[in-house]
């Protein structure tokens, strides 16, 4: 049984050896049916994979289980703001940002790459993958024919296309990339924008293009691209998909095989069988390339994560787990797919199918070539029952929503309902962590920060302001400090009544201090980020301190005019007075960025002498405001490790320096919405297979 141990290193050691002669393409291109790489029409299954969300130490055991599971490409975005993070000035290509050396990897291994450059590329990652800072270029507006956003996006591909051509990486120089891709699911989104963004489109393929890369460029979900790029599909399903102009491929970038979680969500599901239907189906009706976003989903470390709201995790219920080990059955069953869709390929790719009908919800498609061959696809679409099928004068058996693969027209090889292959369950084993040293004990060492201002204030203003303006996505953290003066005849001090705060915040979260004291918590969610914050609070005659901390949790990363979607309070009123309501929304604020910890960066080597640490034998629990430090040896054996935060409340994780991302093992609200058992059958939605309501988003 492949395990999983109880504490967390970002350093998941995997090596594996390549021997293999590289003979890759000088030349892609296409027609109506397939890609043509150096002369032979290919049928590719893609695997995406994203650099930055695994340790580079994973990246040559993650390609080579892609590869044991039938991949031919490995797929990945170029992620725009983690090269460029604070600068157009500056570029980052280190450690989990090493692009070419993860390209090289995959080159390694003997496979193709698809180059998705974007650069915006939405994926549940920050700000949808753009910088920050450019949102704050006077006169900026994302995705749409502005002249700044199009320098720094043009400026931006053409650094990428000319690393890569130094590099050698593009097919047409002997590299693996056989497609890139411009703009990210513009389709969606273009008529928000008017004429303006119909401009950028056509600007963007244009721009591409004008690269001269030597592959075929490909826009997904673009739905007026030029001729001069493929459009191709995302869905849980593109069976039906037909690209605008005749001459192109039918090229599937976005098959889904799980979905992503937020914080105080359950845990979407998707079966092994139905993904394997949708892939079935996309071949049967004349697909050439499929890429499963995601193969890997892997961890959105640090602060990558967006949203607002997405887990650290990025698992996504995908083929490789998010520590790296196959997902079984769903690896192995598609496994097994991949398998049978290339015992098809010469002769799919090589004639024109011919479909026949073998009942209400049941029918075949079926391929022979000139040599004789003959491949055929028998589907139930119905989502209930099953059906034994005449074909060719023999009998069937489909049980619904399912396809049989027949690669020579009589023998089934696969069905996509039957799952033979092995089934697993991976587990979290405890560990007994040891204190560095061999000590059994572990010595945890903490500091408690200050509710409110620390050292200087930032800045003082009579209202409210932006949180994400403020910080500029810097940190996580806004203070928004005032005072307030209650007189000794207000009747709820007589009383022994509590006054109820009231807050209206647009996102994320919230803790509400008053003399130092926290008075409570709230929080949005992923489908709605604007909460209200209503508690009663203590308060003594006097002056009484009143500091709110407000928290993003990741920028919003796709949606019309996204980048203006702003955080933070609106409104802060005290119901309870003997004159009424007192709105405090207009009082003297005081404010600061980030917390104390942070920019004393005590996670790091460097800085965890700048404060003062109190040893303690017991941490801590259910204190706001607190860091937690201890040092210890890393467990023993090679298994993934992982941090178990399960009584822990809301904050960040560092290792060695390294931030790990955010914790926040908040418990799912949908009661009642999740099922024991997954019916795969019939069309799949997030919401259709849920678990762990009730539980906590995300303990690991």
């Amino acid at each position: 049984m492949r395990k999983k141990l109880s504490l967390m290193a970002p350093s998941l050691i995997f090596f594996f050896s390549l021997c293999f002669t590289l003979c890759f393409a000088g030349n892609v291109s296409y027609d109506s049916r397939s890609l043509i790489i150096n002369g032979e029409r290919k049928l590719l299954i893609s695997a995406a994979i994203h650099y930055p969300r695994s340790v580079p130490a994973m990246w040559p055991e993650l390609v080579k289980t892609a590869k044991e599971g039938g991949v031919d490409v490995i797929e990945t975005y170029v992620f725009w703001n983690v090269h460029q993070p604070t600068s157009p000035s500056e570029y980052h290509f280190d450690g989990r940002f090493d692009l070419v050396k993860f390209i090289k990897i995959v080159q390694g291994a003997g496979m193709y790459l698809i180059l998705r450059i974007g650069p915006f590329v939405a994926a549940e990652w920050n700000f949808g993958g753009i910088p920050v800072w450019l949102h704050y270029v006077n006169g900026t507006v994302f995705r749409t024919d502005n002249y700044n956003f199009k320098y720094y996006m043009e400026e931006f591909t053409t650094y990428i296309v000319n690393l890569m051509k130094k590099e050698k990486l593009f097919a047409s120089q002997g590299g693996p990339i056989i497609l890139s891709q411009v703009e990210n699911e513009y389709g969606f989104y273009e008529g928000a924008y008017g004429e303006g963004g119909k401009r950028y489109a056509a600007w963007a393929a244009q721009m591409a293009v004008s690269q001269n890369t030597g592959v075929p460029w490909i826009m997904c979900q673009q739905f007026d691209a030029p001729p001069s790029v493929i459009n191709t599909c995302n869905s849980f399903y593109c069976d039906q998909f037909k690209p605008i102009f005749p001459d192109k491929p039918k090229i599937w970038t976005e098959n889904w095989p799980g979905w992503f979680q937020t914080f105080g969500a359950p845990n979407p599901h998707r079966p092994a069988e139905d993904v394997a239907f949708s892939v079935a189906r996309f071949f049967q009706k004349g697909g050439s390339v499929q890429n499963y976003y995601m193969y890997h989903g892997g961890t959105n470390f640090g602060r990558t994560a967006g949203g607002p709201f997405i887990t650290t995790s990025y698992d996504y219920e995908a083929p490789i787990d998010e520590y790296g080990l196959p997902r079984l059955p769903k690896w192995g069953h598609l496994k097994e797919l991949h398998k049978a869709i290339k015992l098809c390929e010469h002769v799919v790719l090589n004639s024109k199918p011919v479909n026949l009908s073998l009942g209400p919800s049941h029918e075949a498609d079926i391929y022979a070539d000139a040599s004789g061959g003959c491949v055929a696809f028998l589907a139930n679409m119905d989502d209930k029952n099953d059906k034994t099928v005449e074909f060719r004068n023999v009998s069937y058996k489909l049980p619904a929503w399912s396809i049989s693969i027949l690669p020579d027209c009589k023998n089934v090889v696969y069905n996509t309902a039957k799952v033979t292959s092995q089934t697993a369950l991976v587990e979290m084993v405890p560990d007994n962590l040891q204190q560095e040293g061999g000590s059994k004990a572990i010595k945890w060492e903490v500091f408690v920060e200050k509710a409110g201002i620390w050292g200087e204030p930032d800045f003082m203003k009579n209202s409210f302001v932006d949180h994400i303006n403020t910080t500029k996505d810097t940190t996580d953290y806004l203070w928004y400090t005032t005072s307030i003066v209650v007189g000794e005849n207000e009747e709820f001090l007589k009383e022994g009544r509590h006054p109820v705060l009231l807050i209206e915040s647009m996102g994320h979260a919230l803790h509400a201090f008053v003399n130092q004291e926290l008075q409570g918590s709230a929080s949005g969610n992923g489908t709605h980020s604007p909460f209200t914050f209503k508690n009663p609070i203590s308060l003594k005659a006097g002056r009484n301190e009143i500091a709110l901390l407000s928290m993003t949790v990741g920028l919003q990363n796709a949606g019309s005019f996204y980048e203006w979607v702003g955080a933070g309070l609106t409104s802060v009123k005290i119901k309870g007075f003997n004159n009424g309501t007192v709105d405090l929304s207009h009082f003297n604020w005081i404010y600061k960025i980030g917390l104390q910890g942070e920019k004393l960066g005590i996670y790091k080597p460097e800085g965890v002498n700048s404060v003062s640490w109190v040893a303690t034998s017991e941490p801590p629990k259910k204190q706001p405001l607190t860091w937690y430090k201890a040092v210890l040896d890393p467990p023993a054996g090679n298994e993934p490790v992982g941090l178990d935060m399960l009584h822990m409340g809301k904050g960040l994780a560092w290792l060695n320096g390294e931030e790990i991302g955010r914790y926040w093992p908040r418990k799912s609200s949908a009661l009642g919405k999740c099922v024991t058992e997954c019916d795969y059958r019939g069309k799949f939605m997030p919401d259709k297979c849920l678990t762990g309501c009730g539980q906590p988003t995300q303990r690991w």
